[in-house]
């Protein structure tokens, strides 16, 4: 298995395409009673292929990740041969940007000494996906853009 296995509540809202995904298997739902029943190992590893195949799907259309941690926040632009990042560092222990109080500090006092921001590129590694994956486990979410843009106009316009 080269990402994770879905949870159980995912592979129920993905009900129908794992039906779809068993049928290209040439798996029925008989069959897959059947297989489930009495070869749980098969059933564990059709279940992991697929997990991987819906993983490969949402990383290779993610094109925004963002993570928040309390005094700090990563926007990622997830380009085709490398990955842009604008990072916002508050320096001050007090702001807790995870929080809303926070978050509304921090909007309010953009250009405030205490903020800084940085910008960098990265190159992938052998696998792309692979190092977008790993950007999701460490709580990086997929977004559609909206704040990496804000920021980068932001820092567009301070240069």
């Amino acid at each position: 298995m080269k990402y994770q296995r879905l949870t159980k509540e995912q592979l129920e809202e993905l009900h129908t395409e794992f039906i779809n995904f068993l049928a290209t298997q040439s798996i029925t739902a008989e069959e897959w009673s059947e297989i489930k029943a009495n070869k749980p190992e098969v059933a564990e590893e059709e279940i992991d292929v697929f997990s991987d195949l819906v993983w490969e799907k949402v990383l290779n259309n993610a094109q925004y990740l963002e993570h928040f941690s309390k005094d700090q926040i990563h926007l990622f632009e997830l380009k085709e041969d490398q990955m842009n990042l604008i990072a916002i560092k508050i320096n001050n222990e007090t702001i807790d940007v995870t929080t809303n109080d926070g978050y509304d500090w921090l909007r309010d006092n953009l250009l405030n000494d205490e903020v800084v921001f940085y910008n960098a590129s990265k190159e992938y590694g052998d696998d792309k996906n692979l190092d977008k994956f790993k950007l999701l486990q460490q709580g990086a979410n997929i977004t559609k853009g909206e704040l990496y843009y804000y920021f980068e106009k932001i820092i567009q316009n301070k240069n």
